[in-house]
């Protein structure tokens, strides 16, 4: 083998340079979810660009749009799993070879059923039931072997849940209800309620205003009472409206959407309470936080701009304006380099799919997919 102090100049640049670039060269694969088009679309991110590979049509019924909500990937990588909204009355879970997009087994589920994650400990898929059309009352949890993609139960817990993710250790499955505007956490293995926590800022509640002195309380029939029928998530109207839920890649705490109080609330787990609570502008959606724990990222789904937090010291790095209206989702990448962001539109237009540069915290590309782009997840990156 030539040695490569003998190698002249020019052709030790043009070395360096060929090597430098299959190094560097990196492409990004994630899947996203078009709500009003019942279609997937398998996109590529070579670093530069952002491409649709493909456009995979899902569904049961040819005639109906069925609403592909919620999108998962196995922590394998082998396959990935997709909710239908609409159904009769259920809806349900389709699982999809990642090799060749194919869909290979389905479920039914409850009604909605939206976001969903899968535990690396339990194999378990863990999908929350929106119960979006559906009365004002708890609604559930999903438990669905994925291997065999049998439902093993629904786990209940607050009014309209969302965004369903498991802790990195897979032990625990956090939801939050947007209507009770609660915080539940699931054993992974016990498959019950563990912890439930209201975010609701009980601080802003004037009792001075009460006048207590009006209440009778010997004419309460305490004895009539039949505590256990009590609901408390019924008789709640949350004004936090909780529509998300992260757990840090790397630290005891959670960061939570609260799309009706315009302010990320992050929950610390070991002592269950409210640690902090971030402004926000209007609407946060989805939050999510980069594998490497510096960034925590969130689409403002009322104003068009998905926002960057420095997570050390809480700071508001930069918005983001994006492509179109409505900003929904957020996928990271394993290596913490890019933020992929779908983007629903409005109207007929078509959904988008937005590129931030982290490093960078400015968007460099977006593509065009199928109408109301929603569900989004990270697939993998390759050479």
């Amino acid at each position: 083998m030539l040695a490569f102090s003998k190698i002249s100049y020019p052709y030790k640049f043009l070395l360096i340079f060929l090597v430098s670039n299959i190094i560097n060269s990196q492409n990004y694969y994630l899947y996203v979810a078009s709500e009003s088009d019942d279609t997937v679309s398998l996109l590529k991110f070579d670093g530069k660009y952002i491409e649709e590979k493909e456009r995979i049509s899902v569904g049961i019924y040819p005639t109906e749009i069925e609403g592909p909500h919620g999108i998962t990937i196995d922590p394998n990588g082998k396959y990935w799993y997709l909710t239908l909204a609409h159904g009769n009355p259920y809806g349900k879970l389709l699982k999809y070879s990642t090799q060749t997009n194919e869909v290979i087994d389905e479920t039914t589920l409850g009604l909605f059923p939206a976001s969903m994650q899968i535990s690396k400990v339990t194999g378990f898929l863990y999908c929350v039931n929106f119960n979006l059309h559906g009365n004002m009352k708890p609604s559930t949890v999903s438990v669905v072997d994925a291997e065999t993609m049998t439902e093993i139960t629904q786990i209940k817990t607050g009014s309209m849940p969302h965004g369903s993710r498991v802790s990195n250790d897979g032990l625990k499955q956090y939801s939050v209800a947007m209507m009770s505007g609660e915080l539940f956490e699931i054993d992974a293995l016990s498959l019950n309620v563990s912890r439930k926590l209201s975010l609701d800022n009980h601080s802003k509640m004037d009792h001075s205003k009460m006048d207590h002195s009006k209440m009778d309380h010997s004419k309460m029939d305490h004895s009539k009472m039949d505590h256990d029928k009590i609901n408390i998530s019924k008789m709640v109207h949350s004004e936090i409206k909780p529509t998300w839920v992260i757990p840090h890649p790397k630290e005891n705490f959670l960061y939570i959407a609260g799309n009706g109080s315009d302010e990320i609330i992050e929950v610390d787990i070991d002592k269950w309470k409210i640690s902090k609570r971030i402004k926000a502008e209007k609407g946060p959606y989805n939050v999510e936080i980069s594998p490497d724990g510096k960034y925590m990222l969130a689409t403002l789904k009322s104003s068009g701009y998905t926002a960057i937090w420095n997570l050390k010291n809480g700071s508001l790095i930069n918005k983001i304006k994006n492509s179109t209206s409505v900003p929904h989702g957020i996928a990271i990448s394993a290596d913490s380099k890019f933020a992929f962001v779908s983007v629903e539109g409005i109207g007929g237009e078509p959904g988008i799919v937005d590129v931030i540069d982290l490093n960078k915290k400015t968007l460099v590309d977006n593509v065009k997919i199928g109408k109301q782009a929603g569900g989004i997840a990270f697939w993998k990156k390759e050479p």
